[in-house]
């Protein structure tokens, strides 16, 4: 019994390391002045500044750097984190795989090629979007995506750990 317990705590540690140790380019942007009617632990993007803002109150943010929906994939409203995965395996949506007919069905979690990269936070509305990390920091900071928001590896991570299940996301223009 004692074995098993410890065996499944030593596979969590290792799969931890393995996340922490994927390529982490940058760190959150740090806090910022924030203007805007939100409560506190809301997630605000703003898709027209590539900026993901996690609302402290008292008119404070933590900023992070995304890469955001391309020209006709991108999206607007509110919607609340329905899922918190590290390195999740990723299944290409019927309209990337329909665009890359070239892809797996699915890319195993921790795969240099899993465009999720280090964790996932899956976002209510019928499970096609999603705020992750990225294997291609390069991406931050553009327009690049079916509608997802990209973070940095060590950002979403950071942001993994701050969020729960419930926790309301506002993407704006």
């Amino acid at each position: 019994m004692h074995l098993s317990r410890w065996l499944a705590a030593a596979s969590a540690a290792l799969s931890f390391a393995a996340i922490t140790a994927m390529p982490q380019s940058a760190q959150a942007g740090g806090i910022v002045g924030f203007a805007g009617n939100y409560s506190a632990g809301t997630v605000v993007v703003r898709t027209g500044e590539r900026s993901l803002y996690y609302v402290l109150g008292n008119g404070k943010a933590m900023r992070y750097s995304v890469g955001v929906g391309r020209a006709g994939k991108q999206w607007t409203g509110t919607s609340m984190i329905d899922g918190k995965h590290l390195a999740p395996a990723w299944s290409p949506p019927a309209e990337i795989k329909r665009d890359k007919p070239s892809l797996p069905n699915v890319i195993p979690g921790g795969s240099p090629g899993n465009p999720m990269g280090a964790a996932a936070l899956t976002l209510s509305g019928g499970g096609e979007y999603a705020i992750h990390g990225t294997n291609n920091p390069g991406s931050i900071g553009g327009f690049v995506s079916y509608g997802c928001i990209r973070m940095y590896n060590a950002d979403v991570l950071d942001l993994y750990s701050r969020v729960g299940w419930g926790t309301t996301v506002v993407v704006t223009r």
